[in-house]
Order: structure tokens, then C-alpha cells, then sequence
């Protein structure tokens, strides 16, 4: 509580808003230390998020993930037009402590990738929910969407995940 409270007036004094994110968390974002997970997301247990729309669903890493990662250096990214199955591989994240695979969510054809990370990786670490999306795909089985961990219990297994480590 006294975290939010410091938080909250320091945005106040920096005079930062959360009014540009409000499309990404249609309720308050659960904090857990300083990672962030957003409500209006899905997410898998290997730290990857969901946001579907439509006929599009996008994928990226979780703020969790990056945080444990450290600063992201290089990112594999497949093409436009691949099939990804859920929970195979369909890149990888390089940082200055590992390199490390991302595994897909849910199955389906990738129809876009962030062409942005090849410039910028860092751009994981600075908005993982935002501007470091990976790709965008068109699900070939949207029900696997309903069958990820919402919020809270995302945020639950992940302090549960840190508590063992």
C-alpha cells in the first residue's frame, strides 16, 4: 500500500498519467514488486501474454519475464505467414543474461511481427504490454485463449514461482 501511495504521488509530482494505457487495462493493473500484470489479458505459466481482438490475437513476453531477463539485446522473430502451435517455439529473446525461447500461447498463421524489436529489443523491457509486442496472429483455435491464466492468477503463480526460486 505505502508503494502505491509513493507511487502514485510520485506520478502526481512527475505529473505522469496512465490515461494513455487505459485501453490495455480496463481495471487497475495488479503490481507485484515492479512488474505489472495487466487486467483484460491472458497470459501462459512460460510468461507470455494474450491480447485478443477480434480475429487477432497478440503476443508478447510479460513484464515478469523481462524483469527476470534483464536488458533484452536481440530478438528472433518468426515471418509473416508462419504457423505457431501452442506452446512451440516461434522466437527467441537474447539479453545480457540469457538467451531464451517464446513460446506461442495459442495456435494459429502469423499475420504481423514487430518489426520495430530489430531496431529497438530494448523496447521489451521499456513496454512489454505496448510497443514490445512480438507478433500478431490469427487463432486457429480461439477457445485455447479461455484456457489461459487471467490476471489474478497469473500474478498468483508468479509469486508462488519466485517464492521457490
Amino acid at each position: 500500500m505505502a508503494l502505491r501511495m509513493w507511487a502514485s504521488s510520485t506520478a502526481n509530482a512527475l505529473r505522469i498519467s496512465s490515461a494513455s494505457k487505459a485501453h490495455l487495462s480496463p481495471a487497475f493493473p495488479f503490481s507485484r514488486c515492479f512488474s505489472s500484470v495487466l487486467e483484460g489479458l491472458k497470459y501462459a505459466s512460460s510468461h507470455e501474454w494474450v491480447k485478443h481482438e477480434g480475429s487477432v490475437a497478440t503476443i508478447g513476453i510479460t513484464d515478469h519475464a523481462q524483469d527476470h531477463l534483464g536488458e533484452v539485446v536481440f530478438v528472433e522473430l518468426p515471418e509473416a505467414g508462419r504457423s505457431v502451435s501452442a506452446g512451440g517455439s516461434f522466437g527467441a529473446v537474447e539479453s545480457v543474461k540469457a538467451t531464451s525461447d517464446i513460446n506461442s500461447p495459442i495456435s494459429g498463421d502469423v499475420v504481423e511481427v514487430n518489426s520495430k524489436l530489430t531496431e529497438s529489443p530494448g523496447l521489451i523491457n521499456s513496454s512489454p504490454y505496448e510497443d514490445g509486442w512480438m507478433i500478431k496472429i490469427k487463432p486457429s483455435n480461439p477457445s485455447e485463449v479461455e484456457s489461459l491464466l487471467g490476471a489474478k492468477e497469473y500474478t498468483k503463480f508468479c509469486e508462488e514461482e519466485d517464492a521457490a526460486h
